[in-house]
């Protein structure tokens, strides 16, 4: 099933995105870097974002159907750019979840972050390590 995204340049080089079937929108600058004013996420931003919530939302979905409570959890991901040519160079994925998660429901979510659609998505070359941290 395809989704349709569909974008319009505002100027000043924002670009504003909306989602075929909600019709939500989010709008993207340059970055600083690029002439941007830092004002929203750059398209890179959105990868490295995408990726994050990707992970987080499959983890999610394991955790619904199994019953597993993971309230309280959160991530962090870190975009790093390379040049020449400029793309993302790495992405690493840092998970903060509950200590109280046994050894298989903790197998389980792990395995749910690595099967993530995007992050398979990601080119070979993209650093992507995903660290998992037990706190609370």
């Amino acid at each position: 099933m395809a989704v349709e995204i569909h974008g319009e340049y505002l100027g000043d080089l924002k670009v504003r995105m909306r989602h075929g079937p909600s019709g939500a929108t989010l709008t993207t600058e340059a970055p600083v870097d690029n002439g941007g004013t830092g004002g929203s996420f750059s398209p890179t931003d959105l990868m490295a974002t995408g990726l994050a919530a990707c992970m987080m939302t499959i983890m999610g979905i394991v955790a619904k159907r199994d019953g597993i409570d993971i309230g309280g959890a959160s991530v962090r991901v870190e975009k790093h750019m390379v040049s020449d040519p400029r793309r993302i160079g790495r992405l690493p994925v840092v998970f903060r979840l509950p200590r109280r998660l046994g050894p298989e429901e903790r197998t389980k979510l792990e395995n749910a972050a690595r099967g993530c659609p995007v992050h398979r998505s990601i080119h070979p070359e993209v650093d992507a390590p995903i660290i998992f941290e037990y706190e609370g």
